[in-house]
Formats: structure tokens, sequence, C-alpha cells
């Protein structure tokens, strides 16, 4: 090439270089510009735990069983939305828990896996529902795991310890929250206290509506009262289970209808409301390796976001945040010669493997197990396969067959990988970048990589306050 040549090039490089960098700024001009109108509401989404395959299979299921595309990754293909990758890590590893996860969203800080807006030296980093509460206005937490667990207390509290979630439930008490649904009786109910106070009653007398059953919850809805529904000891029910029980489904709320309820509440401020959903359950079937738990859950999830969305777009004035707060497991359809033939099972399962075990006794025959997986998810094992499986369930106590922790979910979730196809790297947290979509005003703020604490900040700066 001759030197003139180069020359031309480079200075063609160079203004394309240069216009590359005008568009760049003009357009974070315009953004700048666009930002203007604020959000009135604020509702984040956590789907706790999803890592990018179960993201990637939940949309899968949903297209080949119902015959269409996940909400969450509409809104990505349609360009509704800003999208970005975010970081995940705690104060302390790479790996976060949900209490720091959250943690990080909820009071702007990382702060050590374990704790609530605590850090070491007892600093309370305020959560943010307490922040908006104060400037007027409503919010709230729904959940399908306890309402008192990692995620809806980052929100809302200070303290030490995650595990503490007796006390939690009394210092929502204190914080009056607007509206607080999910699970997790044992942690109100005198009953099943381990100190018997009955704080169930401490809420009615402060003025909650308080509500244990799907039409107790429905029947608040004209109250102008703060509601705290609690629906089942401990997480609510997978979905798939849930689906299949008429009992649930006339007295346990779904995600969805929780989280409409909560919004058709709160928007009824004039000043706006800021609430979470999290979809919890989809974190507790990962760490059991629990693949009907997990998709069906995670589509129960994507239900609500376009419910969710509906809203929003009507409303106009509200900013939806769609996340995770870690992977899990990182399960994943693996290649083979029968995988979309055995990744369609799923669409035949009635039950989770939760509900397997459930039914279980110590002394249950290989063949009786068979059997019973048969009915609950459309694969028949081998002999050898069950007999695997039994063994285990027939070698614990009377006591650890009530403990999920141990029960053989590993060692099942690697028998049906010869049937569904769907591997899992671990039965825990990763370290994984994960999504972050947002819609309404103040979402075109969203740069392309984030860290986890930095959405505290986003949410303030994007509302009315």
């Amino acid at each position: 090439m001759k030197r003139r040549d180069l020359i031309k090039n480079a200075a063609l490089g160079s203004l394309g270089l240069s216009l590359i960098q005008s568009c760049a700024s003009t357009n974070k001009l315009v953004e700048t510009s666009a930002s203007t109108k604020r959000a009135k509401n604020i509702i984040f989404m956590v789907s706790d735990g999803m890592s990018s395959g179960t993201f990637a299979m939940a949309d899968t299921l949903s297209k080949r069983q119902f015959g269409k595309q996940s909400a969450w990754l509409s809104l990505n293909i349609d360009r509704r939305s800003s999208r970005a990758m975010m970081e995940t890590f705690s104060a302390n590893s790479l790996v976060t828990d949900s209490a720091a996860g959250g943690s990080a969203w909820g009071g702007g800080k990382r702060v050590f896996n374990g704790r609530i807006n605590q850090a070491e030296d007892g600093t309370c980093h305020t959560p943010i529902l307490q922040k908006f509460k104060k400037a007027g206005k409503s919010v709230g937490c729904v959940t399908t795991v306890p309402i008192t667990h990692a995620t809806p207390a980052s929100f809302s509290v200070c303290n030490e310890s995650r595990r503490n979630q007796g006390q939690i439930a009394k210092q929502y008490l204190e914080a009056k929250f607007d509206v607080m649904l999910g699970g997790g009786r044992e942690f109100f109910d005198k009953n099943l206290r381990s100190d018997g106070e009955d704080v169930f009653g401490s809420f009615e007398k402060s003025g909650f509506g308080v509500a244990q059953t799907k039409s107790e919850l429905f029947g608040l809805e004209q109250s102008e009262n703060p509601i705290l529904g609690v629906f089942h000891p401990s997480a609510l029910p997978y979905t798939i289970d849930h689906l299949n029980s008429e009992e649930h489904k006339k007295n346990i709320p779904t995600l969805r209808e929780m989280s409409m309820f909560a919004i058709n509440k709160m928007k009824k401020n004039p000043n706006g409301f800021v609430m979470q959903i999290e979809g919890g359950k989809v974190d507790w079937a990962a760490h059991a390796n629990d693949l009907g738990g997990l998709l069906y859950d995670q589509i129960a999830f994507d239900e609500t976001i376009a419910a969710v969305l509906d809203f929003a777009e009507k409303d106009g004035e509200t900013l939806v945040i769609v996340t995770t707060d870690h992977g899990n497991a990182n399960p994943g359809l693996m290649y083979g010669s029968n995988a979309d033939e055995n990744f369609d099972r799923l669409q035949r399962f009635k039950h989770t493997n939760e509900w397997v075990f459930s039914q279980v006794t110590r002394d249950v025959s290989s063949s009786e197990f068979i059997e019973l997986l048969a009915y609950a998810q459309n694969m028949v094992i081998t002999k050898d396969e069950a007999i695997m499986i039994t063994s285990k369930i027939n070698s614990l106590n009377d006591e650890d067959i009530k403990n999920s922790n141990k029960l053989p979910f590993m060692p099942l979730a690697e028998i049906q990988k010869n049937y569904t196809s769907v591997g899992w790297v671990s039965d825990n947290h990763t370290s994984d970048y994960v999504e972050v979509t947002m819609f309404g005003p103040g979402s075109e703020r969203l740069q392309s990589f984030v860290k986890n604490y930095e959405l505290h900040d986003f949410m303030l700066l994007c509302s009315e306050i």
C-alpha cells in the first residue's frame, strides 16, 4: 500500500473514531435530557437465584408448552427496555448470599454474607423501603418464601443475621409497612413461635388487616389499613404442586395474585409506592436441584412480570426493575440425541421432587418409588436407579427423613438427567454476572454494566423524592 493511502486510511479511521465518540457523547446528552421525568412508583422484581440456564430453559419450556415467549425476554427483544449485566459480589466474598445480595440494593452498601443491611461494626444502612415510606410513599414486599426471609428483609430492616426471622417479623410491625405478603407462619403464630408470642395478634392490635388464606386476603381489598398476609408455614408450595392441589388453589394465592393485590392497594397513594416482588422459590428449587420446581416457578414469576408490565404501561409513571441477586447451581439443557424429547417430558410433570419425597416413608421399596416418580413426572427409572435412592431413604432415622437437607435430592437429580437432559453444576450459589432489565421512567439512565449496590442510589435518583 502506498504511503498516501496509509495516511488517507489513517485519516478516515481517525474521522470514524471521532464520529463514534461524537455520537456517543450526543446519545449521553440525549439520555440526560430525556431523564427529566421521574418515576412515581417503583416495582423491583427479583427471581432469586436465577442462573442464565434457568432463564433460557423456562423461556424454552414456555414456548414449547404454552406457545408464548417469556415476558421478560420479549421486553428485551421488543427494545422496550434498558438492559445491563450486574456484578453480584458481597463485602466478604465473590459469591454472595441473598442477605448480602439484597442488602446491596436495600441499603446501598455491600455487607458480609448473612447480614441484613448491617456493617461489621454494627452500623445500620437505612433500608430503602424505610426511606421511601418516610417520603410519604406506600411500601411493601411480596414473596413466595417466608416474608421474613433474606430478600424481603433486605429492603425493609437492619439486622445482624438473616437467621433472626422471629425478630424480623416484629421489626416489620414497628416499621408499619403497607403490604407484606408471603409465607413464614411459624414466625407470627403463637402456636408455632419458639417463644409463644402472638405476633399475629400484635399486628391486629396495631391496626393491620391480617390474612392467612386467599379468601381472607381478598376480603381485605377495600381495607384502608396496612395488610399482613402469611399463607403457609415456611415457603409457599411450588407452582407445579400448587397447580395440582385443589386445597392449595383454594387457600393460597399465587405470586401474581399477591402482587396485583399489593399494587391495587398501594396505587391509591397520591405520592406513589415502592415495592419488591420476589420469586423466592426459584432459589430454593436450584438448591434442591428440583427441575420441576425451578422452571415452573420461573414461569410463574414471568407471568407476574407480564401483569406488572401491563399495569406499568397503562400507568406511565412506574419504573419496573427485573433482576436476580445471584446465580444458583447453573443448570442447563445438555447436548444429546434425545435432548428435545427428554426436555419435553417436563410438560407432563405434575409434581416436584419435594412432593415426591414428601410421599415416601423410610421403608419405601424400589418398585413403589418407580411408580411414584412415574405418576409425578412421567419418567420410569430403572430398578437399579430406584434402589440407589431408596437405599438412602431407608438408611435415614425418623428425624432425618423430615429434614430436606438429609434427603437425596442431588442423587435423584443426577438420575433424572438421563430422562430430562438437564444437568446441574452444584447445589449452591454462583458468582455469575446477572441480567438487569428496566422499563419505564428512569430506565434510560441504566448503564450497560452495574454493581449491585449501585441500584440503591439509582432508585432514589429515578424517583420523586
